[in-house]
């Protein structure tokens, strides 16, 4: 190995401890734990149980409407966040000064501590209570429509956090376009208004194509982001009404803190982390097949 190659790996170091040290290796207890019956304030007593605790996920109802419920949360705000923060980016996508604090005003949640959020829109869904009720129930029936229990309803109680969860992270999406957008070549879009191209034509066949990347990127973290559902139903519901809005990294919070049962949690933990890097890896591949 030749100097170049030691000052590379010297250089390299520090980085490949901290992933060893943080990522690596605790993947790997990871693992070994979940072969056994491990408990939080006891691990090195843990015996192994071959494999138990992997069947035992599969039977549990708990665990399968977590996952149901996480899934259905990706399906609901995936695609609604991605059509609506592109829509978004063409809208705002001038130059002149003022929209730009409108790009500013999209963005503000994204920064925004989402614990802070999830209360503040508790707040909002509280329902009907007298003559009080939350800013969006009261907006309901100053429409003439009735108010709903966004909250404690099992049918509504994941929608309401979707719809939350859509409207604080949209600008991240929508900035993440805006400068895909701001990469078009204007010549091309110019040629085809000469050419008769309508706005609707422009935008199927120059802009989309163009803007790509762009969208399998978006949709690739959007979907790993929607995966990593905790704090809005745990402060906003605590994973009810029904466990209707209980999520997979809720159910593996509580069976390690609350039951310290570190072996199950574990199980838990790689069955889903095969299951996010499955669907990554699908959505890679398409993202390949379309760049060739």
């Amino acid at each position: 190995m030749n100097r170049r190659s030691w000052e590379a790996w010297l250089l390299l170091l520090p980085a490949l401890l901290v992933l060893g040290t943080f990522v690596a290796w605790p993947l790997v207890r990871s693992v070994v734990w979940s072969f056994t019956d491990a408990n939080l304030l006891a691990p090195q007593n843990a015996e192994w149980n071959r494999g138990a605790h992997y069947s035992y996920l599969l039977s549990d109802p708990r665990f399968r409407q977590a996952f149901l419920n996480t899934a259905l949360f990706a399906l609901m705000v995936v695609p609604l966040q991605s059509v609506l923060a592109f829509f978004l980016a063409l809208w705002v996508n001038r130059p002149e000064p003022y929209w730009r604090w409108l790009r500013t005003a999209f963005f503000v949640p994204v920064v925004v501590s989402m614990p802070v959020l999830a209360i503040l829109w508790t707040l909002l869904y509280q329902p009907l209570d007298g003559n009080e009720a939350g800013l969006i129930n009261a907006a309901l029936l100053a429409l003439g429509l009735p108010a709903q229990d966004w909250l404690q309803n099992p049918l509504l109680a994941l929608p309401a956090i979707a719809a939350m969860s859509v409207w604080q992270g949209v600008g991240f999406q929508m900035m993440i376009f805006l400068a895909g957008l701001q990469q078009l070549s204007r010549d091309q879009l110019e040629a085809a208004r000469i050419d008769g191209a309508n706005g609707a034509q422009r935008l199927w066949y120059v802009i989309i194509p163009s803007m790509r990347n762009s969208l399998l990127f978006v949709w690739i973290t959007t979907t790993i982001l929607a995966f990593r559902l905790f704090v809005q139903p745990y402060l906003m519901t605590r994973g009810g009404p029904q466990d209707r809005t209980v999520s997979v990294i809720q159910y593996l919070y509580e069976t390690t803190f609350l039951n310290r049962d570190l072996g199950l949690a574990s199980a838990g933990a790689i069955f889903f982390l095969l299951l996010v890097a499955f669907i990554t890896f699908l959505q890679h591949r398409a993202q390949r097949e379309v760049r060739s």
